[in-house]
């Protein structure tokens, strides 16, 4: 398999928007985001390792070297500072990417992001590691969204297709375990996110069935929050209108 990272890039625009999908996802995600952001500012969407076209790529599933990963591929395409958002794990990622290089990274943007408290749906994220067709992927989907219309059969479609690759719904599983360890995932220390000197932005759905919104109760004075009583968990690609606006104030 291919130990390199594989990310999408689009535009030329520098300082660049460096986007982290979440768990079983991969750059596709954030098509709808990317659209409605139009051709400016440069974007590259990564696919995580254990994901999509990283699917080899060594040490899936753990946060911190998936985090000092894009910030080596950064630096190996001359990129020294850039925009950052993760959604959901790819969140806890770009969390970790901002605390391990904070100069680097203009502004950062989290979507429901991982890490923020030791709550985690494990059923629910075990059932979306083991959905294999699309009718148990759409079932997933829906679960993990909020009130908007059902789940786009475009998603359904990408996520059935990313599984077919050899030894992909294998390493799902196997990154599922490392993030949601014996029910709990890890916490990302308060001080150290406190510590953070760029732009933060921080969006949580009320009716996210994966992450409780509850988690974002207790951050740091300076962090800006924004709220959606209607979405779930699935923000990218339940409001993906919404998602670029935030993501345009945060590049400012």
């Amino acid at each position: 398999m291919n130990e390199t990272l594989y990310v999408s890039r689009t535009g030329e625009g520098a300082p660049p928007l460096v986007l982290l999908h979440g768990f079983a996802g991969t750059h596709r995600v954030w098509d709808g985001v990317r659209a409605a952001l139009g051709g400016s500012p440069g974007v590259l969407a990564y696919d995580l390792p254990g994901h999509g076209g990283s699917l080899g790529f060594p040490e899936a599933g753990r946060a911190g070297p998936a985090a000092k990963a894009i910030l080596a591929d950064l630096e190996d395409r001359g990129i020294d500072r850039f925009h950052l958002a993760g959604h959901s794990f790819g969140g806890a990622i770009a969390a970790l990417t901002a605390i391990g290089e904070p100069k680097r990274v203009l502004s950062l943007t989290l979507f429901a992001p991982g890490g923020f408290g030791p709550e985690i749906n494990t059923p629910l994220l075990w059932r979306l590691a083991e959905a294999g067709n699309a009718a148990d992927i759409r079932d997933c989907l829906t679960a993990m969204s909020g009130r908007r219309p059902l789940v786009a059969e475009g998603v359904v479609r990408e996520a059935e297709a990313m599984r077919t690759a050899p030894g992909q719904l294998a390493m799902l599983r196997n990154v599922c375990g490392l993030i949601a360890r014996d029910g709990r995932q890890g916490v990302i220390s308060h001080e150290k996110l406190a510590a953070l000197t760029m732009p933060v932005h921080v969006v949580w759905g009320a009716l996210d069935t994966v992450l409780p919104a509850r988690q974002a109760h207790d951050l740091p004075p300076h962090f800006v929050l924004h709220t959606f009583p209607h979405l779930g968990h699935m923000l990218p690609e339940e409001a993906p209108q919404e998602m670029a606006h935030i993501l345009a104030r945060a590049l400012g």
